[in-house]
């Protein structure tokens, strides 16, 4: 596993903080502020961040009619195809009536003569078939279900860039798969045991643990901290405010809502994080 510290592209919103762990003094007090705000204006019935979906409904609609499918639409706007579909209203979810400014500006900015691309990033389709295996499903045997020769999906595991309907064809495969226990569905013991061993050694994360990310599963540039413990995580946040903010323990802590003594024990644990900082 790498310790390397990953640097968010900029510092002027919130994703900085929850999607690349940043803990620079300015942004930790920007997320502060900003949950103080949410708080208030939930505890008052003011707060709602989503707008009103009808446009994207009858956009997706329109795309449809000059023959767009909802596949094409979905990767063109780097989204789900069941996240489309929800707005329609033929998802098994049923319609979807609200949603965010972000995806009324991406699904809006698809015209009929928008290109969708042949050949992708890996990332998503990597980790849904990563997901699929750390589940217990081993990928031999999906490939024989759906029709390919074997090691398929194995292969695909390897690649540096997929094609789009390898990738759609993926998503399919997750979406049918994710929820199914493998040993209720014809997969031996042993095998499945084998597959969430092999996941486990690389620390690939499972379907309930994408079930809250999905909005990154195909973002290269967010790491799953998936198989760490919070001391490790602590260490590692206490190691990124300390250097950059020039914070000592006792302040690191504080910031970070343990005790110092918690935050002595996680560098006790992971001292590649100690900076060596007088206490």
């Amino acid at each position: 596993m790498t310790t390397a510290v990953r640097e968010a592209p900029h510092h002027n919103t919130l994703t900085c903080y929850t999607d690349y762990r940043c803990r620079r003094p300015e942004c930790v007090e920007r997320y502060l502020a900003w949950e103080h705000d949410r708080a208030a204006r939930q505890a008052d019935g003011t707060w709602d961040n989503l707008v009103d979906a009808t446009p994207v409904r009858q956009h997706i609609q329109h795309l449809i009619a000059q023959g767009y499918t909802v596949h094409r639409i979905a990767t063109i706007a780097g989204m789900l195809p069941h996240s489309i579909r929800d707005f329609i209203g033929n998802g098994v979810r049923g319609r979807r009536y609200r949603t965010t400014p972000a995806t009324v500006e991406k699904i809006l900015a698809i015209t009929p003569d928008s290109t969708a691309p042949t050949f992708i990033n890996p990332t998503g389709t990597h980790r849904r078939l990563q997901a699929l295996v750390a589940a217990g499903w081993p990928l031999g045997i999906i490939d024989r279900r759906i029709g390919y020769k074997a090691a398929h999906f194995r292969k695909i595991l390897t690649e540096q860039r997929v094609h789009v309907s390898t990738s759609l064809l993926v998503t399919d495969v997750y979406e049918t798969y994710q929820g199914r226990k493998p040993e209720r569905n014809g997969v031996a013991k042993h095998l499945a045991r084998q597959a969430r061993a092999r996941a486990a050694a690389n620390r690939w994360p499972n379907p309930s643990y994408w079930a809250d990310r999905m909005d990154v599963i195909d973002d290269p540039d967010f790491v799953p901290e998936y198989g760490i413990g919070k001391r490790q995580i602590i260490a590692q946040e206490a190691h990124w405010i300390m250097r950059h903010g020039g914070l000592d323990r006792a302040t690191a802590a504080q910031r970070l809502g343990v005790d110092k003594s918690y935050l002595d024990h996680a560098f006790r644990d992971h001292p590649e994080y100690d900076l060596g900082a007088a206490a």
